[in-house]
């Protein structure tokens, strides 16, 4: 699907309420297929959410999860520890090129057993789960947070719980304590102290509801919107202001494009004032890297110059989203320079109208650039990418006047 979008208003309000998180989601469903008196609220609808949902409740044979990467890692560790259980798990063609060898190795020294289908170090992975008695492994922690959520999440399943020692540069911090808080908060102990995580063994757990908070991530393009905007007030629902994900540190970087955030009970709401901004946005987003095809966008669309750090884990995502933001703001008239860590992105004094942004099967590159749509008319292509993690997205953008046909 190719859609022609463009916004000339430029003084925007609205009520939204996103999905839940789709970090919170899939990790509170693993937590649930092991405790299943654990209820939850406000699940995503996000494909990989769905996908994920699915592959548990199948539990045997061949799994498909296209291009779910959380599915993938979580249902890896997860069916590892699954005794009986006989699956294959596999994916999209990007899937089968996105390595999992850390993870693997990490499982099978816990006495897993886990095979390469094609590719050594890299999906279909053939399992067959069984009972894993080691209770400490090393592992990389400067690659993928998700392989150590994913022994995270199956650590008070051992008999002895389990111990991860992380070596190197960890990446993504919010995310394992997001991880850490969630199996808390369901009544697991467990600590994350220096280079060291211990999660309890934990039989039975009592039953509790757990509510999921909205998507940070989502939030992002409208923090995106509200700036490029004359004036703003968008009200979203529903947020904490002590929240677990790390994307919540968007309240604080978007300030430097003028957009303030209020608390409200459940929601927030994002204001802009016209002619405040920052000339020079610099920020280290090693923790918060999912964000930052965001801001990109919403700097170049100001004209403002940016210089973005620790975006080492951006080249194994869906795409290598480096490359593919290099590609894409180009096409504008952008001068861009990328390393395997660091985007920079000079002032780029006028955009190019019309131009088609190619996705690249990746949802981020879809809905970064939608807001551009505010400068100049845009097209992007395969359009229905979104649904990854935000199946309403375009429908959300037409409550803000957006044009999108």
């Amino acid at each position: 699907m190719t859609l022609s979008i463009h916004n000339p208003n430029k003084d925007l309000a609205v009520n939204l309420k996103i999905t839940g998180s789709k970090s919170e989601s899939n990790r509170l469903l693993i937590l649930q297929a092991l405790y299943p008196n654990i209820s939850i609220e406000n699940l995503s609808n996000s494909d990989d959410t769905v996908v994920l949902k699915k592959a548990l409740e199948k539990g045997e044979g061949v799994i498909d999860i296209h291009h779910a990467g959380t599915a993938m890692r979580f249902l890896t560790a997860y069916f590892a520890a699954k005794e009986g259980c006989e699956v294959e798990i596999t994916g999209s063609k990007r899937m089968k090129e996105r390595p999992i060898r850390l993870l693997v190795d990490a499982l099978q020294r816990m006495g897993a057993d886990i095979q390469y289908k094609n590719e050594s170090g890299y999906p279909p992975l053939l399992i067959k789960g069984k009972k894993l008695h080691v209770d400490s492994v090393k592992l990389q922690a400067n690659v993928s947070s998700q392989y150590v959520s994913a022994l995270m999440l199956i650590g008070a399943s051992l008999p002895k719980g389990l111990e991860i020692i992380l070596e190197g540069q960890i990446t993504s911090t919010p995310y394992i304590l997001m991880t850490l808080e969630i199996l808390q908060h369901a009544g697991i102990k467990g600590e994350f102290k220096d280079d060291r995580i211990y999660i309890e063994p934990t039989n039975k757990l009592e039953s509790s509801t757990i509510e999921v908070e909205s998507d940070w991530s989502s939030a992002s393009y409208f923090y995106s919107i509200a700036a490029i905007a004359d004036t703003a007030e968008i009200k979203l629902s529903n947020y904490r202001k002590t929240s677990r994900q790390g994307d919540s540190c968007l309240a604080e970087i978007y300030k430097h494009f003028g957009v303030q955030t209020s608390f409200d009970g459940n929601s927030i709401t994002l204001k802009k004032q016209a002619g405040t901004r920052s000339v020079r946005i610099c920020e280290d987003l090693r923790n918060s890297p999912d964000i930052a095809q965001t801001i990109a966008v919403t700097c170049l669309a100001l004209g403002i110059e940016c210089k973005l750090d620790g975006l080492h884990t951006l080249k194994i995502k869906e795409t290598d989203r480096l490359q593919a933001l290099k590609n894409e703001m180009g096409k504008f008239g952008a001068e861009v320079k990328i390393t395997d860590d660091c985007l920079h992105l000079l002032p780029c004094k006028s955009l190019k109208e019309n131009v088609e942004i190619e996705t690249y099967n990746d949802h981020r590159m879809a809905m970064a650039f939608a807001p551009l749509a505010q400068k100049v008319p845009i097209r992007v292509l395969d359009a229905d990418v979104v649904s990854k993690s935000y199946p309403d997205f375009w429908k959300d953008l037409k409550e803000l006047d957006f044009l999108v046909q």
